[in-house]
């Protein structure tokens, strides 16, 4: 207990930090008291509304959607004005060091009249638009689905499955959604896609099966003439609320893993499937979940048991770091990895060709999109739905389109 009033007085100690700095640089630019007394008590508002959430959450329950936009609502108010923080201390370091040298130097130094209340305009107006985007990104940004594409050649690829595709999506996350017509506009774009096979790589739930039981008839209606497949994500275990028994988790695990079959997808566990198509096949693999350092379900030696060095793999893995830790160099060879999981932190930077970050990037080598290394690849989706924060700020919900090309035909 003691360790949990530790955390909460940092946080006091960062919130009050932080709005003394913003509120710093509001007053300089207004005299406008009105405008002064809405800023504290929005902050107020916000804050409290976050330490009660805080104080009040429950392990039995997990993360809510209350709980969600409670931290949702923080992060509007406080990066902004983290911006505005380190702009304004900045100013201030400016200023220690021309009073020093005021003192240490004859000459006379003259400062720029109004110099404080110019940064603080130009830091307010730059605090705006984190603001603007974490409140798009709040309202509208995480239902902002992508459909990305890719053309991939293998020398070894069956000629009868030269230009097969594939459809992946990942962490649905159904407890986090709230607009059920939006849900339903992403899964008629995978219906689009009309691919051959469709792929789902973990975390259907947060935490409880029945989060999902407003959506089962939605995603049954996704279909592929060779099948759906999927594999379980950290978040599908259960492990991150407290169950009354241990016999309660059981149960909820044994309705997750339930939830597939009911929607139309083969759920792997630890196993293999050949795929088929006039006369030739592939391999496709699909192992529980495996994280670095936590929940290593996932046994990759077991999934690949009925299947030969020699086959064209498709491996379907949730987290990102089991490609990176035991993957990519297995020499068993596993042409075509796909993962979720990150989720890109849900927010970040890209522009095409020119700027791909992310604050995820610090944690996962391969955190968003397709790599490559000794000629395997890996696909981190970013993610259908959403987690934690609930919003998406420049990395946008995803469904992964894959078609596969044998080289010799492509050359």
């Amino acid at each position: 207990m003691s360790r949990f009033y530790f955390v909460l007085a940092i946080m006091a100690v960062v919130f009050f930090l932080v709005e003394l700095y913003a509120f710093q640089a509001l007053k300089t630019v207004t005299k406008n008291k009105a405008l002064k007394y809405i800023w504290i008590g929005v902050a107020i508002l916000a804050y409290a509304q976050f330490i009660f959430m805080f104080l009040n959450s429950s392990r039995a329950t997990g993360q809510t959607r209350y709980s969600q936009y409670s931290f949702g609502i923080v992060l509007l108010f406080l990066i902004p004005k983290a911006i505005l923080l380190l702009t304004m201390f900045g100013e201030d370091i400016v200023r220690f060091f021309v009073k020093i040298s005021r003192i240490t130097s004859d000459a006379e130094i003259k400062t720029i009249p109004g110099r404080r209340k110019f940064v603080s305009q130009i830091a307010l107006g730059i605090a705006a638009l984190p603001f603007a985007s974490f409140l798009y990104g709040m309202i509208k940004g995480k239902y902002n689905y992508k459909v990305l594409k890719y053309e991939l050649a293998f020398d070894d690829l069956p000629e009868a499955f030269d230009g097969f595709t594939l459809t992946q999506i990942t962490d649905i996350h159904s407890g986090s959604f709230n607009d059920k017509e939006k849900v339903q506009y992403a899964v008629d774009l995978v219906k689009e896609q009309q691919s051959d096979m469709i792929l789902f790589t973990g975390d259907i739930v947060n935490n409880f099966a029945s989060e999902m039981d407003d959506y089962l008839e939605m995603f049954a209606e996704m279909e592929a003439p060779y099948g759906k497949y999927s594999v379980l994500g950290n978040h599908d275990y259960g492990d991150y609320v407290k169950f009354k028994t241990k016999k309660d988790k059981k149960a909820n695990f044994a309705a997750v893993k339930a939830i597939h079959p009911k929607i139309g997808f083969d759920l792997l566990l630890n196993e293999s499937r050949y795929i088929e198509k006039d006369g030739q096949r592939l391999a496709l693999i699909g192992v529980e979940n495996w994280g670095k350092g936590f929940n290593q379900a996932g046994d990759l030696k077991k999934a690949s048991e009925a299947i030969e060095k020699k086959d064209f793999k498709i491996l379907m893995s949730h987290d990102p770091s089991h490609w990176e830790y035991q993957v990519k160099k297995d020499d068993f060879n596993y042409h075509l990895t796909l993962s979720g999981h990150t989720h890109g932190l849900q927010m970040g930077i890209e522009i095409p060709g020119f700027l791909k970050w992310s604050p995820a990037s610090y944690v996962y080598k391969q955190w968003a999109g397709l790599y490559e290394e000794y000629g395997r690849y890996v696909n981190v989706n970013r993610g259908f739905g959403f987690h934690g924060f609930p919003g998406r700020v420049g990395i946008w919900p995803e469904i992964t389109v894959i078609k596969l090309k044998k080289k010799s035909v492509l050359t």
